[in-house]
């Protein structure tokens, strides 16, 4: 028997009350996950956008220094 077909045998059995319940923790499962979702976008996109144009290792020289140290 599968998962779904398991919790759908055993919500029939509970009044409609709960089953109510049951389907108010259903969807609070569903936008926890769908919030966890944006969590990591947005955190790969702060990540991307942060070491944007670090991809390669920055060349200086002299004429980068403002102030020559002797």
């Amino acid at each position: 028997m599968k998962t779904t077909e398991m919790i759908r045998y055993q919500i029939q059995k509970l009044s409609e009350p709960i089953q109510k319940e049951v389907l108010d923790f259903v969807e609070f499962l569903i936008e926890k996950k769908d919030s966890k979702t944006d969590e990591v976008v947005w955190s790969d996109f702060s990540l991307t956008s942060a070491m944007r144009d670090m991809e390669e290792e920055p060349t200086y020289d002299d004429s980068d220094l403002k102030e020559r140290w002797k």
